[in-house]
Formats: structure tokens, C-alpha cells, sequence
């Protein structure tokens, strides 16, 4: 991803649009097919060259086009005949964009693999599902996992309508009215470049859709620091039923020995931020002065590379983190009997139901029993099967019965089996 958005890398695409360029106007017969073939073949610049340049002109498109045009003969006089700095700078960047966006849907998929690979282990974990942060009924880690795999995926659906968003070019001309290059000219390069056409731009493509590839990275991000938080909260030492790797020799504290601290996954979390700083930018570079100013292009020299390259490393490190992720369903277990029983609360008053009793006496009676045990730290089922009102109802043997986790695993298989897992 790196290697994408050096100077070096930013040029080579110049030159590629500039390239393609001349060989339009070859084809379109307003320039020798010999020039432009010599073009294709001795075009070059001087990356030194074009930082000396730019000291002097303070203009990077000029100064890459003086160091192109030293490359060559009498031909030079056709690189960039009819285009402004847009055409060359927005169509580039469709091309490093879409590069971009080929990484980070590379790194999704990997991510995705993983994930799906700890869902399937897990898909018969029992463990606690919490609902504000407090015990509810009985989950599997599994489940846990499937639904991130689903995120993931619909993650991918955005990325690859986000790169067809930004994979286009404009060689439309100053003010985008294609008075000194023909329409044509600008479908045939975006042809030969592999890109979308913008069918309708200024002097600029339109900042709409580098918005919707920045937020699209950004809520990929939210989505991994979604996961590493679940992951954070799991580490935590009165829960501990998951925790990120931790190698030999790592240290979590310069000061306390024993410590084992999420670090990767608050690194994600902390990297998120950033790229929600990133959308709000691209956002704020839509609204551009009548047909161009160039207020966006100072952001976007930092956005666009830096953007691209943190969620291409969160991707990275995230897939690291699940791939070896420790989980413990043992202590799943004795987390939930901590709880003393009560997540079974909802089968007692479904079953209390089902006998004739309305709702409102049902869960009456479960409720003061719930109350009762967790104020008294007592076993739930103890509390009901010492209540008449319950066992009037229900015999011992069924009440003894519904408190079965088996049950939370009936129709689990069926999400699995929608996603294909």
C-alpha cells in the first residue's frame, strides 16, 4: 500500500494519463501516430528534477511537465496538448485509488476467512450474551463471530461500490466544457486506463465520490473497533473469556510484570477515530467555488494516502489478532453461573405462560424470585422451586428442565446456514 502513494508512484500515473493522452490524439488523427508512439516509448521524468522544479514554479503539474519534456524531442510539444492540471491530477488519482481499493478489499477477504474460520470452531460455544453490559440469556462465541462475518461482507459490498465510485477520469478541459479536447479523446484515455468516465464534470471530477470511498473506509473502520471493543471488554479480568495474543517476551507495563493488556485491539480502536476525522474532511471537500477552487487538493494529499494506508494496516493487524485469538469457553462457563441462573428467567416465564397464566402474574412472580436470588446471592431454580406459586404450575421435573443451555443451541445452525458457514 505503501509503494502506491510515493512521488515516484504519483508520477508514474501523470505519465500514464499523459501517455494515453497523446495516443488519443494520435487516434483521433490530430497528431503523428510517430509521435506518439516515441512518447510511449522515451517519455520519462526525473523525480529530482521535479522537486527542483517545484521550488521554482511552485507548481507541481508544470514542473513534472518540464522534467517529461527534457525526456523527449520535438514531440514534447503534445504532452499535455489541451488538458489542465485536473485532467491529469483526477484521473491519476482514479488510478491509485482504484490500486488502493484492490489492497484493501485483498485485506478484507483475509480478514473474513479468519473470522469465519473462529465462527464455525465456536458455533457451539455457550457463553453469556449481555445487553448493557449485563448478563441476558445464553449466546454462542460462534454467533458472536457470524455476525461480524456478515458486517465484513457487507463491508465488501460498500468498498467495491465506493471503488467503481472513484474509478473514473475526466479529460474534459478547463472548466470541464471540452473546448480544447473532444469528448472522445476523454473516452478513448479512460478506455485505455481501465476507467469509469465521469460523465459530467467541472473542471474537477466531482468530490461526491472521493467522500463515499473516505467514509466507506471510515465505517470499515467503525466496524473493526466495533470488534476489538468486544474483544477489549472480553479481556477484561473479571471476564476473561477471550484475549488478543500475547507473545513471549512481550510486556503489557514497564511497571507491573504481570500485566496482559488489549493493546492491539485499543490500537484499532484508537486508529477509527482517525479515519472518522478523515470522512468528515473528505465531506467538507465536496462543496468546491463554482466549477473548481483548490481547497480540496491540500486535504487530500494527506487524506487520501493516510486513509488508505491506516485501514489498510488495521485490516492487517485485526486479521492477526483473530487469527490467533485466545478464547476460553471455561471460563464462559463459570462466567455464566455467576448470574446464579437468571438467564434462564425468560423459559420460566414463557413456560408459567403456557400453563394459562397471564403474562403480567408470570412475570410478577419471576421477577421477585430473580430479585430475590441476586440480592441473596441464591441459586434462581432453589428460589422456584421453593415458591408455590411456581410449582403449582410447573412440576419439578419440568422446572428442573428448562434450565438446560442445549436449548439456546436449537437455532443457531440456521444463521450459519444463511450465511453458507
Amino acid at each position: 500500500m505503501a509503494a502506491l502513494w510515493t512521488d515516484q508512484a504519483k508520477y508514474d500515473r501523470w505519465l500514464d494519463v499523459e501517455v494515453a493522452a497523446c495516443e488519443a490524439w494520435a487516434d483521433l488523427g490530430q497528431i503523428p501516430r510517430e509521435a506518439a508512439e516515441k512518447i510511449r516509448r522515451d517519455a520519462a521524468f526525473d523525480l529530482a528534477k521535479v522537486d527542483e522544479y517545484i521550488r521554482i514554479t511552485h507548481h507541481d503539474v508544470t514542473a513534472f511537465l518540464r522534467s517529461v519534456s527534457e525526456s523527449l524531442g520535438e514531440e514534447g510539444r503534445y504532452v499535455h496538448f489541451g488538458l489542465t492540471s485536473s485532467d491529469v491530477w483526477d484521473t491519476a488519482t482514479g488510478l491509485q485509488l482504484r490500486d488502493a481499493c484492490d489492497l484493501l478489499l485483498k485485506g478484507l477477504d483475509g480478514l473474513s476467512a479468519v473470522v469465519e474460520r473462529q465462527a464455525k470452531a465456536h458455533r457451539n460455544t455457550i457463553c453469556t450474551g449481555r445487553t448493557h453490559g449485563v448478563h441476558a440469556e445464553p449466546t454462542t462465541f460462534g454467533l458472536k463471530l457470524a455476525v461480524w462475518v456478515d458486517e465484513l461482507r457487507r463491508a465488501r459490498k460498500r468498498l467495491e461500490d465506493a471503488r467503481a465510485a472513484v474509478a473514473v477520469g475526466a479529460i474534459s478541459g478547463t472548466v470541464g466544457t471540452h473546448a480544447s479536447v473532444p469528448p472522445a479523446l476523454e473516452e478513448i484515455v479512460c478506455e485505455r486506463l481501465g476507467l469509469g468516465l465521469e460523465a459530467a464534470s467541472t473542471q474537477v471530477i466531482q468530490r461526491d465520490r472521493h467522500a463515499q470511498f473516505v467514509t466507506t473506509l471510515a465505517l470499515i473502520g467503525a466496524s473493526l473497533e466495533k470488534f476489538a471493543t468486544e474483544i477489549r471488554a472480553l479481556q477484561k479480568t473479571e471476564v476473561l473469556e477471550a484475549e488478543e495474543p500475547f507473545d513471549e517476551g512481550q510486556t503489557g507495563s514497564s511497571a507491573m510484570p504481570h500485566k496482559r493488556n488489549p493493546e492491539k485491539c485499543e490500537r484499532i480502536t484508537g486508529l477509527a477515530r482517525v479515519l472518522r476525522g478523515y470522512a468528515v474532511t473528505a465531506m467538507e471537500n465536496v462543496a468546491l467555488w463554482h466549477e473548481r477552487d483548490i481547497s480540496h487538493s491540500s486535504t487530500e494529499r494527506i487524506v487520501f494516502p493516510d486513509a488508505c494506508l491506516v485501514l489498510d494496516y488495521m485490516l492487517s493487524l485485526f486479521t492477526g489478532i483473530m487469527d490467533r485469538l485466545i478464547v476460553y469457553p471455561e471460563h464462559m462457563l463459570e462466567n455464566l453461573g455467576r448470574s446464579y441462573g437468571l438467564v434462564f428467567s425468560q423459559r420460566v416465564l414463557l413456560a408459567l405462560i403456557e400453563t394459562g397464566m397471564s403474562r403480567q402474574a408470570s412475570y410478577a412472580i419471576v421477577q421477585r424470585n430473580a430479585m430475590a436470588s441476586w440480592k441473596g446471592r441464591k441459586p434462581f431454580l432453589d428460589l422456584l422451586l421453593a415458591d408455590p406459586e411456581v410449582t403449582a404450575k410447573l412440576p419439578e421435573a419440568e422446572l428442573r428442565g428448562l434450565f438446560d443451555y442445549s436449548y439456546y443451541l436449537q437455532n443457531i445452525g440456521a444463521t450459519f446456514d444463511r450465511l453458507g458457514l
